[in-house]
């Protein structure tokens, strides 16, 4: 695609160099947060990186190599453990934060956010 409007964000914000680069920000600063980092004690973060990567990518147009469950499957235990709106709340806030850092224009930024939750129900089993 010659027009930059219609390409997926995937290309829009960077293609796979910048997902990448996100997902690593992303969980720093998630690992870092006291409001949530207990949902993630018991996971393999390389794993998980890499799938978050893979999600992000396929989620935001690129190639789908995204090999995990459904959002309601992969986030039951989470639920089960008390995930909730201000824990969703919380990944939001780090993932806009994350692609400010990254100089991801406002407006893809917006777009990225509308991504994420539109999947909020699911992630907590509603």
């Amino acid at each position: 695609m010659t027009d930059k409007t219609q390409a997926p964000l995937f290309e829009r914000i960077g293609g796979e160099a910048a997902v990448n680069a996100a997902v690593e920000i992303f969980y720093t600063k998630v690992l870092a947060d006291y409001r949530i980092n207990r949902f993630f004690d018991k996971t393999n973060m390389d794993e998980q990186i890499k799938k978050q990567k893979a999600f992000f990518t396929m989620a935001f147009g690129g190639p789908n190599n995204y090999t995990g469950g459904t959002m309601r499957k992969v986030h039951a235990r989470l639920v089960k453990m008390g995930l909730d709106n201000s824990h969703f709340d919380a990944v939001m806030e780090h993932l806009g934060a994350t692609l400010t850092e990254l100089k991801v224009p406002g407006d893809l930024i917006g777009e990225a956010a509308a991504i994420a939750e539109s999947v909020r129900a699911d992630v907590l089993g509603k």
